[in-house]
């Protein structure tokens, strides 16, 4: 049963589509906010921008992870969990070769798709080109094509959308915000403005949030 709502809850989901936490994050977003009858307002960004910012010790700590043999246990665990993660959200989600793969003109087309209606399933088809497809490089113009193909959107539309300089400045403005309220990474979850959430693993608390709002919180 959906729950009436008495007063209004801002809920934003700051994402790139080149994190697999992201992917199941989203995957697991939709369904919570349809289930407390709330809107999500979805927020495109350049998470490389963010760490390029004020973020910028991943790299190296993704480096060492991967190349390191004292870290080849740890290495083993991020797979099983990415695995088990996967799972549970019922998506595929295998580490692609090039990761991470530039995510610019993909995460621009999100502004498009937005505007046609067609953002969500236009991101789940990017997530499940990187994560899951036979060519994961969305970077490529012939992969973006084929997305676009497959969700309905006009080819030609997408891809001078993507290429002006209004798209560009959407893009920049959004993940400049994210930097601006705190935020460093990708998903970052707002409620009502300033109550900050980040990580995949963070949906628990993010409902248990919107339930006490909502006064549908029983404990």
């Amino acid at each position: 049963m959906v729950p009436t709502v008495t007063k209004a809850i801002e809920l934003e989901f700051f994402y790139d589509c080149s994190s697999p936490w992201t992917y199941f994050a989203f995957t697991r977003m939709i369904p919570m906010a349809e289930r407390l009858g709330q809107a999500v307002r979805w927020r495109p960004i350049l998470v490389g921008g963010v760490f390029n910012a004020v973020n910028q010790q991943v790299y190296s700590s993704r480096e060492e992870m991967f190349t390191k043999p004292e870290n080849q246990r740890k290495m083993a665990y991020y797979l099983k969990d990415l695995g088990d993660w996967a799972d549970l959200c019922g998506v595929t989600a295998k580490w692609p070769p090039g990761h991470p793969i530039n995510s610019v003109k993909a995460m621009r087309g999100a502004f498009f798709a937005q505007e046609q209606g067609l953002l969500l399933p236009y991101s789940r088809a990017v997530f499940a080109t990187y994560w899951g497809g036979e060519t994961p490089d969305i970077a490529s113009d012939e992969v973006l094509r084929a997305i676009c193909v497959t969700v309905g959107l006009d080819p030609a539309g997408f891809f001078d959308a993507i290429a002006s300089q209004a798209y560009k400045d959407r893009l920049r403005s959004n993940t400049d915000e994210l930097i601006e309220r705190g935020g460093f990474g990708s998903p970052t979850i707002f409620i009502n403005g300033d109550d900050m959430y980040f990580g995949n693993d963070r949906l628990p608390l993010v409902e248990h949030r919107l339930q006490q709002l909502l006064g549908t919180n029983s404990v």
